[in-house]
């Protein structure tokens, strides 16, 4: 089939679940989890929402940071691509689905993680030298 293609997705959204970190048999990352995308709309002079449902793919380094920092509910910015997929259950009913594979993720809320500040952890240390 001749002709220009593209297949490329923006998507601003939440996380519907922990990301689910696991490893192929060579040792390559695999991360997944759900996403929830919002849209507003009028309908009729309403304002109406509809949430679509994806899920997200992210392989290599870069699923294992979202294994580590991303947790249900985090705002996050990804680029990506659809992929179709399909299998076969252990009863031969045939399955299949439409996943957003991850190139490019960005964190839009600071990341729920406890990070010490090296200045407050001297300053709090000599407070307690001092008692």
């Amino acid at each position: 089939m001749p002709g220009p293609f593209l297949n490329k997705v923006f998507l601003i959204g939440r996380l519907t679940r922990d990301p689910e970190l696991r490893y192929t048999t060579s040792g390559t990352a695999v991360a997944t989890f759900g996403f929830a995308v919002n849209r507003e709309y009028l309908s009729k002079g309403e304002k109406k929402e509809d949430t679509c449902y994806l899920n997200l793919v992210v392989w290599g380094k870069q699923a294992e940071i979202c294994a580590e920092y991303l947790k249900k509910g985090n705002l996050i910015f990804v680029e990506g691509s659809l992929h179709y997929r399909s299998w076969e259950t252990d009863n031969n009913e045939k399955k299949s689905t439409i996943e957003v594979r991850v190139e490019r993720f960005q964190f839009l809320e600071r990341p729920n993680i406890e990070i010490i500040d090296e200045k407050e952890e001297l300053e709090n240390g000599k407070e307690e030298e001092g008692l």
